[in-house]
């Protein structure tokens, strides 16, 4: 099945089963696989430079503007950026199993409030190749799934 063969309420139920295997992750399996999407991103910065450029063009065609076709661009150092984030983000304490408040109720009855995902994130923006990597990351990060638009 393509991505492109799917319809959103398929993308959505695939996103939500994702989110099942995203959130049982331990840290240890999250940091590795933010460092070989980092490593991924460096080792295809030619490529994506190159897609770029073609999108790019595309867009120049379509008269979109220099602001917007600005904030698309990719370059080498930007391609860079967006690995070192990515490893940034690999290298953030886990967020999911944080204790964030506890308490013993008079009753003796032992209260802990603890960090856990969502499960499945949405997020709506525009026009930007960094919001992509750093949602994406940080989504993995504290174990969610995401769907991007």
């Amino acid at each position: 099945m393509t991505l492109t063969a799917v319809s959103v309420d398929d993308r959505l139920r695939l996103a939500k089963d994702a989110a099942r295997e995203v959130g049982l992750l331990d840290s240890a399996a999250k940091t590795a696989m933010l460092r070989a999407i980092a490593d991924a991103i460096d080792a295809a910065s030619d490529e994506i430079v190159a897609a770029n450029a073609d999108d790019l063009a595309r867009g120049r065609e379509s008269d979109i503007g220099d602001a917007l076709l600005d904030r698309l661009r990719l370059d080498a150092t930007r391609v860079a950026a967006l690995a070192a984030a990515v490893r940034d983000v690999a290298e953030l304490p886990d967020p999911v199993g944080r204790v964030l408040d506890q308490r013993t109720l008079p009753n003796g009855l032992a209260l802990e409030k603890v960090a856990v995902p969502f499960g499945v994130v949405g997020s709506i923006y525009e026009a930007r190749p960094n919001v992509t990597v750093d949602i994406a990351a940080l989504a993995l990060k504290s174990g969610n799934a995401v769907v991007l638009r």
